[in-house]
């Protein structure tokens, strides 16, 4: 790892109160034009000497802007200093853990996996308005039925047209054969154009795509496409516990990557990642932001630069080898988990790299379900699937508990 460190804790509170310095300060500074303040303190508590421990909540009371994206062109010099810290996530993220090469990507940090992934289809919507003249009719987004919901959000905001491509049931891969014979229908339909959502870990599963799957096909019907991968829950767990991985920027086919913070990084809610190679997000460019200093090339506009922050600490308390002991303990609990269910002949699927175990329904009464709070793959109609995640919160000791319960019935 080139860029992931593990910093001490007097160095990352050093380094986050040099970044909120560096950020105008609302108390001292008497700027004007700004719509923006740090947070009231007739309703929130804003001083004590809690906060010289605290540096997370010190950047939420600074309330800085990170609006904008920072690793092109220019940006809001009133909040520089929480933006360089959020420079250095995205360039971790790229660069250490997806392989990207050194000043070849852009990304920020989002609301979550579902803003970023409509992020994605704007900017190939636009590009082949752009490039080709394209029309929406032309356009079409192909994901597996396994696929996050916002690829439906994407498709009704943008007007593209989706279509799911159907999985084999037991190991949750793409059926070849099937998305053959479908992109062979829709270029018939007079679509040319193709943007495909492929998952690294999908919501329910955690079952995996591979991108070449689709390239393979689509090159061979030689049309026009872009690959964006949804790694929203497993961005953080599976490049780190697959070192074999080719699911990153090495591969030319992927175009940008979706991660959430929010979900294994336990970051605040509201905290998801962009990363994109270099040249495509200028395609969303608003150019009627012309007040915003460097304009906006986000989805969301104005962004909380305290949750940059909560990233930036996260990934620097830990450094990589902190982070590969954690996700290996989570790990080793998923394994003795799938062990006691082998055991029971209890019928599942589970990546070998992934912390998700989803069992078929018909071995799970749906009290024992509910009691453990077990997610189904549908709460409307006939469910077949309940899974369980191996969280931080989630120990052998809750899961033995859960096994002695099945066990019973």
């Amino acid at each position: 790892m080139k860029y992931w460190k593990k910093y001490s804790k007097d160095k990352l509170i050093k380094r986050i109160d040099e970044a909120l310095e560096a950020n105008i300060d609302f108390q001292e500074s008497k700027s004007l034009g700004y719509p923006v303040s740090k947070l009231d303190e007739n309703v929130f508590n804003t001083s004590g000497a809690f906060l010289n421990d605290s540096p997370l909540l010190k950047s939420f009371i600074a309330n800085p802007n990170n609006i904008g994206c920072h690793t092109t062109g220019k940006s809001e010099e009133a909040f520089k200093g929480s933006q360089e810290l959020e420079k250095e996530v995205i360039r971790v993220l790229a660069v250490d853990i997806f392989k990207a090469e050194e000043e070849k990507y852009d990304g920020y940090i989002a609301t979550g996996g579902t803003e970023a992934n409509m992020q994605a289809l704007w900017i190939y919507r636009n590009l082949f308005k752009k490039e080709f003249n394209a029309t929406l009719d032309e356009m079409v987004i192909l994901s597996s039925e396994d696929t996050h919901y916002s690829v439906h959000k994407g498709s009704n905001i943008l007007s593209v047209d989706a279509v799911s491509i159907p999985v084999e049931f037991n190991s949750r891969e793409i059926i070849a054969e099937e998305l053959d014979t479908i992109v062979k229908n829709l270029i018939a339909e007079g679509k040319k154009y193709f943007m495909v959502i492929s998952n690294m870990a999908t919501t329910m599963f955690g079952s995996v795509d591979n991108p070449d799957v689709y390239a393979d096909i689509l090159t061979k019907h030689n049309v026009d496409f872009k690959i964006h991968i949804d790694g929203a829950f497993g961005g953080f767990i599976y490049p780190i516990s697959n070192k074999k991985s080719t699911i990153n920027f090495q591969n030319p086919h992927i175009s940008s990557i979706t991660i959430d913070a929010h979900k294994m990084l336990q970051a605040p809610y509201g905290t998801g990642v962009f990363l994109c190679r270099k040249g495509l997000i200028e395609n969303v460019l608003t150019k009627e932001a012309q007040y915003v200093d460097g304009m906006d090339l986000t989805m969301v506009g104005s962004r909380s630069g305290a949750n940059a922050i909560a990233v930036w600490m996260i990934l620097f308390s830990y450094g990589y080898y902190g982070w590969f002991e954690k996700i290996n303990t989570l790990l080793l609990r998923t394994a003795w988990f799938c062990k006691q269910l082998n055991e029971l002949n209890i019928e599942y699927f589970r990546d070998p790299y992934m912390n998700i175990v989803t069992l078929k329904s018909k071995y799970v009464p749906v009290k024992l379900a509910q009691k453990f709070g077990l997610v189904p793959e549908t709460h409307d109609g006939d469910n077949n699937w309940y899974k369980v995640i191996m969280m931080d919160h989630v120990e052998i000791d809750d899961l033995s508990k859960f096994v002695d319960e099945l066990k019973e019935v």
